[in-house]
């Protein structure tokens, strides 16, 4: 599992260790006795955690993850400094954090901090949140209503879970692309040796890798996770906590399609920023399980999408979809993988997914029907034995 959606709830359970700093000016060793410095079972709904983004490079984990870690602490260390709070919870993290992938994450950090320290961004005002200049006035609009009616007014839904509406404006995306291609000279001008987004794309660039993380988090937060929770709440719409942000490149010199897959994802923010292109529709075959990937599509989970410029999907991450053969011009998409580290926990202890996945609905109903015939069969056997 990655790092970015280390699951909260994994520690709730466990006996954390003891307040760090015996003797520190903050009182940390003088509160209750060991036995009571445990995470709480549920998360302080009205606590507003720190913000640990200016420590980024410092922590061996996602500064998201101790901002949602830091909802369960005992009352004690609710009133404690950041830094107390922050060595408590890096203990506990590292306790149930394998060697493996820390040293993953390290090595991670390093390829970063070379990035962001000898990398010049073009557009400075990419990098921090113009909501104003960056979303379309609708999107904008229906953010700041907030209401389940304003998102609805502004979004259509070609097949149940595909949300298509208009998010981004020109000047934005023409930015971004513009400052992609500033990276990618960069890379080849130096030689560095980039990380590609995923396994599928041999093309695009990891955007959280030159700076824009930050950026990403404020998209997610702010105008994603109002949408995730009105439409995906049954997969951790409403508890979003990490994100792994890119974009991808399609064309004739570029990767041409994506074969058949589902993300690494609760919730995939997909936009298409430009430029000129024909063909590169998305194709969607139905939402499944782990347990059900591979069943067959129903022809009701069949559906096309062809991308428009500016205009945003969202979809349930594990939507299986692919991308046809991009045929002319160069297709350049952002995608926002939006993942939350309490319903993947969550996820390890259910057998059902009925309420999101494709088959575990239709087997359920076909459970239910089976269980009313063999009803309906043994109430006719008893009322012939009566007639009789």
């Amino acid at each position: 599992m990655s790092l970015e959606a280390f699951p909260v709830d994994r520690f709730k359970h466990s006996q954390p260790p003891a307040f760090v700093g015996s003797n520190n000016t903050d009182g940390v060793g003088s509160g209750p006795p060991k036995a009571a410095h445990r995470l709480r079972l549920s998360p302080t709904a009205d606590h507003m955690p720190d913000s640990y983004e200016d420590l980024q490079y410092q922590l061996d984990f996602s500064p998201m993850l101790f901002s949602s870690l830091e909802r369960y602490l005992p009352p004690p260390m609710m009133t404690l400094s950041r830094d107390a709070k922050v060595n408590y919870m890096r203990d506990i993290l590292l306790r149930y954090s394998p060697e493996g992938e820390r040293t993953r994450v390290l090595k991670h950090r390093e390829y970063r901090q070379k990035i962001l320290t000898n990398y010049k961004p073009l557009h400075r005002e990419l990098y921090s949140m113009h909501a104003a200049s960056f979303f379309a006035p609708s999107f904008l609009k229906a953010i700041r209503e907030n209401t389940e009616e304003s998102f609805r007014s502004i979004v259509s839904e070609p097949s149940p879970g595909i949300l298509v509406f208009e998010m981004l404006q020109p000047r934005f995306c023409e930015m971004l692309l513009s400052e992609v291609d500033n990276f990618e000279r960069w890379v080849h001008e130096t030689n560095f040796r980039i990380m590609r987004p995923n396994t599928m794309n041999k093309y695009g660039a990891v955007l959280d890798d030159f700076g824009l993380e930050n950026m990403l988090n404020k998209m997610m937060d702010s105008f994603v996770c109002p949408l995730a929770k009105v439409f995906f709440p049954d997969v951790g719409g409403c508890t979003l906590d990490s994100h792994h942000g890119f974009v991808v490149e399609y064309g004739m010199d570029r990767d041409v399609e994506l074969g058949f897959h589902v993300d690494d994802s609760e919730v995939t923010l997909n936009v298409c920023l430009g430029e000129q292109f024909s063909g590169g529709e998305l194709f969607f075959r139905g939402v499944r399980c782990e347990k059900h990937v591979n069943t067959e599509t129903q022809p009701e989970e069949s559906v096309d999408y062809s991308h428009v410029p500016g205009f945003a999907v969202l979809h349930h991450g594990r939507h299986r979809h692919g991308a046809r053969a991009t045929t002319t011009g160069h297709r350049v998409n952002l995608l926002l993988w939006c993942r939350s580290s309490v319903f993947r926990e969550l996820k390890k202890y259910q057998t059902d997914f009925s309420s999101w996945c494709g088959e575990c609905q239709r087997n359920k109903r076909e459970r239910h029907r089976l269980s009313i015939a063999a009803t309906r069969s043994e109430l006719m056997k008893r009322e012939r034995k009566t007639a009789s």
